[in-house]
């Protein structure tokens, strides 16, 4: 994955503004008000997130705000989507939102300048909001603040953003100095903290920080409140984070029963990414082969991930307790495709349709903190709704035929009719 350290510094403030500016008559063709009247969105089905399906169910939305849901056909509907399903706002917990190939379809390893990072940014941001994503977090970008800013004040079309703004890894520093770096970090207001406790998938995936680094950067976000997310593929790896109190294990394409296990046993979050990173890479290798580590054994190693993801994701299901969540890894070439994560996990692994959709929503939200705002169709919640073309219940592909999307009451997509 990109480091921070390659990507650049933090976008200048005078240029994020100007970029910003520049989009928000876009955003205003693309989206609607926040409605202030009470609006009515009726569909055959409501899926709320947590396992519960309601038929022929109305969702009453005020502002942007969720006030029932009711049943039956009665009353008028502002919006009837007929055969559709309505379900929650789908939640990607890792999207590098940054990642872009470049004017040469090449993958841009290093940035441009700040204007085209942002709306290389914007336009990924975008494509994610209309496959049905209305909350995603990045694992740290230059213009992440920034974009994140802007979409939170209306001005620009994207899904709501936390980030980890940088990363920290092997290079760090001492337990001492990576202590002040997440200090730093939770000071610079960053949502999370992104970790890097073992080598990329291309480079065999084996631990890289030592078990006292680890237990410095997680013992101190916890002492901070900060949540923790940790790139780790090998069992070594896993275990020595888990262990260390880390609160999220990313990638564990080498996972064993027993580090999967021990995730389940300390409630600790797992994002396997099985559905779209690897895919991506393997369908854009001309777009990557040649930039850093993507090399002829990069890519050996991940055609051979392919298989191996597969086996572990049939252990994870397989795994009483165990926590997933649902991330992609998506970077350049797969924003708007995060939504094959779930059809992979299913199609894999054996994950029933309901089980991946509920990793997608109320438990993601959980590993978000945000378990009681989104994530989950109710009163009381945030209005992010999709609606999909079929039943994802007993068609899972049904969450790439996204035809309605509504993000804090304000409708940003309906292809309905």
């Amino acid at each position: 994955m990109r480091h921070a350290s390659i990507h650049g510094g933090i976008m200048r403030s005078k240029s994020a503004l100007l970029v910003a500016s520049l989009l928000a008559p876009f955003a205003v063709a693309v989206t609607l008000p926040a409605q202030t009247q009470t609006i009515r969105i009726r569909a055959a089905a409501v899926v709320d997130g947590t396992g519960k399906v309601t038929r022929n169910a109305t969702v009453v939305v005020q502002g942007s705000k969720i006030t029932a849901i009711e049943t039956g056909t009665n009353g008028a509907a502002t919006y009837n989507l007929g055969q559709l399903t309505i379900m929650p706002g789908m939640i990607d917990v890792h999207a590098h939102v940054g990642w872009h190939f470049d004017k040469d379809g090449r993958y841009a390893a290093r940035p441009g300048t700040p204007a085209q990072e942002m709306l290389y940014s914007a336009e990924n941001a975008f494509v994610t909001l209309m496959a049905g994503f209305t909350t995603i977090q990045s694992p740290g970008q230059s213009n992440d603040v920034e974009l994140r800013e802007a979409i939170a004040r209306g001005i620009l079309p994207g899904p709501r953003i936390l980030t980890s703004i940088r990363q920290i890894n092997e290079r760090s520093g001492t337990p001492d100095e990576i202590r002040q770096k997440v200090r730093q970090l939770k000071a610079d207001g960053a949502d999370v903290v992104k970790i890097f406790a073992s080598a990329s998938i291309r480079d065999g995936g084996t631990q890289t920080m030592t078990d006292a680094q680890l237990q410095a950067v997680c013992g101190e976000a916890n002492a901070q409140g900060m949540r923790t997310m940790v790139h780790a593929h090998s069992p070594e790896s896993i275990k020595a984070s888990v262990n260390a109190g880390c609160q999220q294990i990313e990638h564990g394409v080498f996972a064993n029963d027993e580090v999967l296990k021990l995730m389940a046993d300390k409630g600790v979050y797992f994002d396997p990414n099985v559905g779209v990173v690897l895919q991506n890479y393997l369908a854009n290798r001309a777009h990557y082969e040649g930039i850093g580590n993507y090399n002829a054994e990069g890519f050996a190693y991940m055609e051979k991930g392919l298989a191996i993801n597969a086996a572990m994701m049939k252990r994870a299901v397989a795994t009483p307790n165990l926590k997933m969540v649902l991330g992609t890894d998506a970077v350049a070439g797969a924003h708007g495709h995060n939504a094959d994560e779930l059809v992979e996990r299913v199609r894999q692994g054996g994950q029933k349709p309901m089980d991946a959709i509920i990793s997608a929503t109320s438990i993601s939200a959980k590993s978000l903190r945000l378990e009681k705002t989104i994530g989950t169709l109710a009163a009381g919640y945030d209005a992010d709704l999709i609606a999909v073309d079929g039943d994802p219940t007993t068609d899972i592909a049904a969450v790439t035929r996204v035809a309605f999307v509504m993000k804090g009451g304000k409708i940003y997509k309906n292809v309905s009719k």
